[in-house]
């Protein structure tokens, strides 16, 4: 006959299985959190009033969500000026041409606030430390970092931990198709995006921990950024026509000057016969 459980047992028995139970619910919760919260986490949504500078970091889609969002806030005057960022494509051709055709095709800016920043950067800690020492040698106030959703919160934390006090950096959830923090996990593009970006944000906490902040003599690229009216004027010079009528003249008058050598010597020639 089997033994008979004491009472003590029996209240043993049932304080653990009531653990595990507790237990078992507690790990359902945290999922469940997990599962539908930290999507958010990924994501630093600021309200945004009216900021100084737009920085467009590479990496959008071809809907170019970042540049529409960036023509909007400049066109109801929520920006002053903008940066556009793009890595080297073609030769000595860069992203930052071609988004900013389409950013001046969305209104009429002024080429002045307009900034390209071509750059070989293949990361967003070597994108920061092409812009920051730039943006501060022009004393950038608040700067809007325009990137995806997903990666918001991390390249906030890399340029504040790498500017310091200021600028002060702002991001928003531009709310783009390919990723949803409300549902993320129903997507499976979005869940490929949520597990790289929790492992970029951990690889960037790694890598800044020894950083120091920048200062505006951080950086060999100050020549590299430069105005869209600036671009402009390099890559399609004017021609003032009126400096070359002296050297027309000049020349014309060189040319009635030379002797006729070979004309005479033939006219010498026909004479002899």
């Amino acid at each position: 006959m089997a033994k008979s459980l004491s009472k003590k047992q029996i209240r043993a028995r049932r304080i653990i299985a009531s653990l595990i139970a507790a237990a078992a619910v507690i790990v359902i919760i945290l999922f469940y959190l997990v599962i539908t919260e930290s999507g958010h986490w990924l994501v630093d949504d600021d309200e945004i009033n009216h900021v100084t500078w737009v920085a467009v970091l590479d990496g959008q889609s071809a809907d170019l969500e970042r540049i529409d969002y960036a023509a909007d806030l400049v066109a109801n005057g929520q920006a002053d000026s903008v940066l556009i960022l793009g890595r080297r494509c073609l030769r000595n051709r860069s992203n930052a041409e071609f988004y900013v055709e389409e950013f001046m095709r969305l209104g009429s800016f002024d080429s002045n606030a307009v900034f390209l920043a071509p750059h070989d950067d293949a990361s967003t800690i070597g994108e920061a430390f092409t812009i920051i020492p730039w943006l501060k040698k022009h004393n950038a106030d608040t700067v809007l970092l325009l990137t995806s959703a997903a990666a918001s919160h991390r390249v906030k934390k890399i340029f504040s931990t790498l500017s310091g006090e200021k600028p002060v950096y702002k991001t928003v959830d531009i709310h783009h198709y390919q990723y949803n923090a409300d549902s993320w996990y129903t997507n499976r593009e979005s869940r490929k995006t949520w597990i790289r970006e929790w492992a970029a944000l951990a690889m960037a906490t790694f890598e800044l921990w020894p950083a120091g902040i920048l200062t505006p003599n951080d950086s060999a690229f100050y020549k590299r950024i430069q105005s869209l009216k600036k671009f402009e004027e390099q890559k399609n010079p004017v021609v003032d026509l009126q400096s070359l009528i002296p050297k027309v003249s000049e020349k014309s008058k060189a040319v009635d000057t030379i002797p006729e050598p070979a004309k005479e010597k033939t006219d010498s020639v026909i004479s002899n016969e």
